[in-house]
């Protein structure tokens, strides 16, 4: 998600930027109930950070609000997609290097390669914010099978503040490493937006995506209208999970309950927001989830759970969750959370595995959409895993 409108809002220090490729990295702490971990997912080994430059330039375009991010494991080339709605650039995907020691595991830099234009069935690039058939990418997967890219869209809807936004639907949509549409992935019709107060909110759509084995799996980041309210304070929420086969016809969907905030608003009834910012395939049934949220007044908060689908409710037919009677929610324990360190976090919101070390750990890397904002940072995190 965007976050556009915080900015007038944000009442607390910002994050400092850091210049340049290569920052040093900062310790991140693993817990007692990470090492405890078991066969689960757990962190055991911190690699470094990275950061890129504030609104850095590259062919023509700004560099920013990475949404999203994969690694083609074959060539070790890495996807990062840009949530600009053409602000500075049409939709848009770049191209990379993540620099991780293969022995060691030390994480020594992050370098753009290229970028590619996302465009439309008639070859066009997508109209910007506020347009008819506007797109808001957010997720961007490599498939290792077809070796084309799946990614994301939240679409676009009215709503009560902003009544003259035109409807445009939500979207999976497959392209070619050089931007062209290849067509859609059919979403079941209670994930649609309306102009009514049904379906999909306004900017709490499909933000995660993910491959298993044998399909697709995409979280909508916040609950629909019938599903109940956004998470407060006081009270968490419940959004959907939903599973394709690959031949895209939609196999269940799950109920993933999500936190209540970890922070009250300061002042009391501030701006907030929170959700599934990204998913990521650990096996068929297990998954990485990270829950962002920001509040005003605090900044960010995010953590990171591992999830498993096996034991809940396929809930796919059920029109509303809202009452969370007869049915069971995924699984879900808590793997890792970002405010366990001493630096200030950032809008964690693409989320993807790295090359396996010598040592047999797994890397994974998340990364921050900088909002394209002076006071945030596009920053990478990567670390050793064990249990994937």
């Amino acid at each position: 998600m965007t976050y556009c409108w915080k900015k007038a809002a944000l009442a607390v220090g910002a994050a400092v930027a850091l210049s340049g490729i290569g920052a040093g990295a900062h310790s991140v702490p693993v817990s007692a109930s990470e090492e405890a971990a078991g066969n689960g997912v757990r962190i055991t080994r911190y690699l470094g950070l990275q950061t890129l430059p504030h609104k850095m330039e590259f062919e023509g375009t700004v560099v920013g609000g990475f949404s999203g991010m994969d690694r083609d494991p074959l060539t070790g080339i890495w996807y990062f997609l840009s949530d600009d709605r053409w602000r500075y650039n049409p939709a848009r995907f770049y191209t990379g290097r993540l620099d991780i020691d293969p022995v060691t595991g030390d994480f020594g830099g992050v370098e753009v390669t290229g970028v590619e234009t996302l465009l439309d069935e008639n070859g066009e690039p997508y109209p910007g914010f506020g347009k008819q058939r506007s797109v808001d990418p957010e997720s961007i997967r490599f498939d290792r099978w077809s070796r084309q890219l799946l990614w994301a869209q939240e679409g676009d809807r009215p709503d009560a503040g902003h009544p003259d936004v035109p409807l445009a639907q939500q979207s999976l949509r497959w392209a070619t490493k050089s931007g062209r549409h290849l067509g859609e992935v059919r979403l079941p019709d209670n994930l649609k937006l309306t102009e009514t107060d049904s379906g999909t909110r306004r900017n709490t759509g499909i933000e995660a995506l993910t491959f298993t084995a044998t399909g697709i799996v995409a979280a909508n980041e916040d609950p629909r209208y019938e599903d109940g309210p956004l998470p407060t304070v006081d009270e968490g929420a419940t959004t959907r999970i939903t599973v394709w086969d690959r031949l895209h016809r939609v196999k269940a969907q799950y109920a993933y309950e999500i936190d209540a905030l970890p922070a009250a608003p300061i002042p009391p009834g501030g701006i907030t927001d929170s959700g599934v910012s990204e998913i990521l395939a650990v096996d068929g049934g297990r998954f990485l989830v990270l829950e962002r949220s920001w509040i005003e007044g605090v900044d960010y908060r995010t953590k990171l759970y591992e999830i498993d689908l096996r034991g809940a409710t396929d809930v796919l037919d059920r029109d509303s969750l809202a009452d969370g009677e007869g049915y069971t929610a995924v699984s879900k324990r808590l793997v890792h959370d970002f405010g366990d360190s001493d630096r200030p976090q950032q809008n964690l919101e693409a989320m993807a595995w790295g090359p396996r070390l010598r040592t047999g750990e797994c890397t994974l890397v998340v990364a921050a959409d900088d909002n394209f904002d002076s006071r945030e940072v596009a920053e990478f995190h990567a670390f050793a895993v064990r249990g994937c």
